[in-house]
């Protein structure tokens, strides 16, 4: 099934669901289709902690009954490389959907110890009911895909770090290295904030801070920032002398808290002294990874 026939039948089962919702509370439609039991979603993401806390698969119905309702769930091994018992646990085996109700939890639990940083794993699901609950088009089955999600630690984004960049590549480079070596400090008084010396050009210092409020979505941010002058960027002086870079919204920065690196997306443009827009240098990418003290010192010793 593509991705377009699922979507149009996830969201057809979820119009079913709210309209039996809304016919219940205003009286104005009431379900009467079929009585069918899915899975609530083709594919779950699950970020893996090391809390291992409890992780729900959702199991959903057309209609509401007047009696409890015991349903299977089996794991697909030709469709996983997750392994059971080591990579994850299934916590039940079959579940119930009370009484009136629409949906109950399949619960799940994933092994922090045993998934690697860069693992990608996943397992699939199926969903035993009789036939004549199934809905053919939508099926039986999901998938779960288990990423691995390390604690969030400011000091690990602290201390010797590279940069590699695709503006190192431009035109407005004159060097054959696509590489720096810097250094990053917490930023006081700003939550999750540290400040990147010298992050394209000496005596220029950028901040970006780390949102880590979506564990599975860790994104960067930054605001607007100096980050050298038109004199060392393109050679002479243009606009207010300064060229800045912002984070573009047509693109996602994010960071690793496993593998320590930021992938940050920015646009450098050079402004007017009135704040308006004199030119675009174009958008470019950086690649920031943290390392230790021992291999910066290498680092140096080739010149960097």
């Amino acid at each position: 099934m593509n991705t377009m026939n699922i979507r149009f039948m996830k969201y057809a089962v979820v119009a079913a669901v709210t309209a039996l919702s809304v016919g219940c509370k205003t009286g104005d439609f009431t379900y009467t289709g079929p009585d069918y039991l899915m899975f609530a979603d083709t594919m779950y993401r699950y970020g893996v902690q090391q809390s291992n806390e409890i992780f729900n698969v959702r199991v959903s119905a057309t209609r509401a009954a007047d009696y409890d309702r015991k349903v299977g769930v089996e794991i697909v091994d030709r469709e996983s490389n997750a392994v059971e018992g080591r990579h994850f646990r299934l916590l039940a085996s079959t579940v119930t959907i009370p009484a009136g109700r629409l949906a109950v939890d399949v619960p799940v639990q994933g092994i922090y110890e045993n998934i690697g940083a860069t693992d990608s794993l996943g397992f699939a699901l199926n969903l035993i009911v009789p036939e004549d609950k199934q809905w053919d088009h939508y099926g039986t089955r999901t998938k779960v895909v288990m990423q691995k999600v390390c604690p969030f630690d400011i000091n690990n984004f602290t201390g010797y770090c590279t940069v590699t960049s695709t503006f190192f590549m431009s035109d407005f480079v004159q060097s054959t290295t696509t590489m720096r070596l810097i250094t990053s400090d917490a930023v006081e008084g700003k939550e999750n904030t540290v400040v990147l010396h010298d992050l394209l050009y000496d005596g220029y210092d950028v901040e970006i801070s780390f949102d880590s409020s979506d564990v599975l979505e860790p994104a960067v941010n930054m605001e607007e920032q100096a980050c050298g002058s038109t004199g060392e960027v393109i050679g002479s002086l243009f606009g207010d002398g300064r060229v800045v870079m912002y984070q573009p919204t047509t693109y996602t920065s994010y960071y690793s808290t496993c593998e320590n690196f930021v992938l940050q997306y920015f646009t450098m443009i050079v402004r007017n002294k009135d704040g308006s827009i004199y030119g675009s240098l174009g958008t470019y990418v950086n690649i920031i990874e943290w390392i230790s003290d021992a291999e910066a010192e290498k680092l140096k010793e080739q010149g960097y």
